[in-house]
């Protein structure tokens, strides 16, 4: 069993729902495997409230979150990524940043729920639907065993959750 700890980034455009999300779900259920980070390539000036709404209604921490610019994690002494997973919605034309360097990437399509339209309640509903969608992804990932696959047999991994991403939004988006 390895001791290392991987440093995950996820990267939306405005970095105020779906890769905060992902940031503090897999701060959470990877305990000590992992430390993830979140940015966006046009980081909003807050997160979303609905967001900060669905991880406390499930006891989440919010403490100290913030929306960032990835441009943070490209500057010399930031932390050496070993994954960086892009959530966005590129059916719904979302600039999706790249990443050069060394770090196994991945594309895990999630809908914005940002730009959900509908009631307050609908919203929420919507905001909790993609929470979960993330959520069933990162216990996925989390359950993956690094420490014995090689870069090839990881990046097929993630990219099987990608897929399984977009299969799942395809069904339910009708």
């Amino acid at each position: 069993m390895s001791d290392k700890t991987y440093h995950t980034l996820f990267l939306c455009t405005g970095n105020s729902a779906r890769s905060i999300m992902a940031e503090v779900l897999l701060n959470t259920l990877g305990h000590d495997r992992f430390k993830a980070y979140s940015a966006g390539s046009h980081p909003g000036a807050q997160i979303n409230p609905l967001t900060i709404d669905v991880l406390q209604s499930t006891q989440l921490p919010v403490d100290g979150l913030r929306s960032k610019s990835w441009d943070e994690f490209a500057r010399p002494g930031a932390p050496q990524m070993d994954f960086v997973i892009t959530l966005c919605d590129s059916a719904a034309g979302e600039e999706c940043p790249l990443w050069p360097g060394q770090p196994i990437t991945a594309h895990w399509s999630f809908a914005d729920p940002s730009a959900f339209k509908g009631t307050d309640q609908e919203k929420h509903q919507f905001f909790d639907k993609i929470f979960r969608q993330i959520a069933n992804r990162i216990r996925i990932f989390t359950s993956l065993p690094l420490a014995t696959l090689d870069r090839v047999a990881i990046k097929r991994e993630l990219d099987a959750l990608g897929d399984q991403v977009a299969k799942t939004n395809a069904t339910t988006s009708e």
